[in-house]
């Protein structure tokens, strides 16, 4: 445990400065509230710690105030390379050629020449990896025309998830000359849980070391965690005078996926002491419950011109207090029968989940299929095949 509180101090626990904030986020069918909470406080200017899959918020501090997020940016770039990737706008063997604009970005960088041709994989690798912004910008550039372009785009994806506190003017984070380029520890934490979605994105996170130019340019990653912390998956570091030192690290254990933020650190030590006691009280005090879909017998139709209504449901998700997922409950609410016309994907009933008698939440049971309601000529037509069948 010495890893957790660096022998120079710089990472203070003091007094209680809050009361860790952990009702849940963006989960529209848990409302369960965590209630093992945990008094700390860091020495950085924001900090949350969320579980991925439910958008359940563990731990905050100041999640809301805008920051500077220095190459932290980087991860809502690499959000709209990946979606370019999935469409088809964009594939990993398409070639990528250099402009002057991109060659010219300082800071950490691949150090392409204008003109100079790299495939997209490599130059998302040097991104991803090595925190390179001339990569950034000629990826930004080729897929947009312009970076003004692509940072366009980028602030409008950022609206789309509700990224409220968020207002981004390059792709890469260099801040010497940007007036209000910020976002806050819960917008990251929302395009990092975004991003994260798109698994390709994890083999390069999660990678130490790798090369472009056919082995001759090394990469290493910018990211210790990596290398140092069980379970590291990502995702991205980034650190100016103006953000101090920044991070969202992920790491997966026990198939339960958390994204730790922080925001304005002092050192890059602290910075990665930190993310660790955040990771580890998370990992230690919480586990993820999963519930998958049922099968269900069908629903008997009244009126319809089907007389069996099938039924669906989703998988069900929730982070838990550690070692309660095994005493949770379910509860299915169901009619016995169910009037036509029936839409496909109408809600039916639910399926409730109880833990100690609490309820965790609900998940609805929909139909599989449109069913209308039988008219008098079909009804008239049915009954007549009965009467000659017999």
């Amino acid at each position: 445990m010495s890893f957790l509180v660096l022998k120079n101090s710089r990472v203070l626990i003091s007094l209680i400065l809050l009361i860790a904030f952990i009702s849940g986020f963006s989960s529209p069918t848990s409302t369960y509230a965590l209630e093992n909470t945990q008094d700390m406080s860091f020495e950085c200017e924001s900090a949350i710690l969320m579980e991925a899959k439910t958008g359940t918020v563990l731990y905050s501090y100041n999640p809301n105030k805008p920051l500077p997020p220095a190459s932290v940016t980087k991860i809502m770039t690499l959000l709209l390379i990946m979606e370019a990737i999935e469409s088809g706008d964009l594939k990993y063997s398409d070639t990528i050629t250099a402009s002057a604009y991109a060659a010219s970005m300082g800071g950490s960088q691949i150090f392409l020449k204008e003109g100079e041709k790299m495939s997209a994989e490599d130059l998302i690798k040097s991104v991803v990896i090595a925190s390179a912004n001339d990569a950034a910008v000629a990826l930004a550039e080729h897929l947009c025309g312009s970076e003004d372009a692509f940072v366009k785009k980028m602030n409008e994806r950022a609206a789309e998830l509700g990224m409220i506190n968020t207002n981004f003017e390059n792709t890469n984070g260099l801040d010497d000359s940007t007036t209000n380029h910020v976002t806050s520890a819960m917008d990251i934490a929302i395009m990092s849980r975004e991003l994260i979605k798109h698994k390709d994105i994890l083999k390069f996170s999660s990678t130490w070391m790798d090369t472009i130019r056919n082995g001759s340019f090394g990469l290493t990653n910018t990211n210790r965690l990596v290398r140092f912390y069980a379970g590291a998956t990502g995702l991205k570091t980034g650190s100016t005078d103006k953000a101090k030192f920044c991070v969202s690290a992920t790491a997966e254990r026990n198939g339960m996926h958390l994204i730790c933020v922080i925001m304005g650190a002092p050192t890059s030590s602290v910075r990665n002491s930190i993310a660790t006691q955040l990771l580890n009280w998370g990992f230690a005090n919480y586990e993820l419950f999963e519930s998958k879909a049922p099968d269900f017998h069908p629903l008997r139709t009244l009126g319809g011109v089907e007389n069996l209504c099938y039924l669906t449901s989703e998988n069900f998700y929730a982070v838990v207090p550690k070692g309660q997922a095994k005493n949770i409950e379910t509860k299915i609410n169901l009619p016995k029968d169910i009037q036509a016309p029936i839409s496909k994907n109408q809600v039916i009933g639910n399926i409730e989940y109880l833990s100690n008698g609490k309820a965790l939440g609900t998940s609805p049971i929909y139909a599989t299929t449109t069913i209308p309601k039988i008219d008098f000529a079909t009804l008239l037509l049915r009954v007549f095949s009965k009467f000659v069948l017999k």
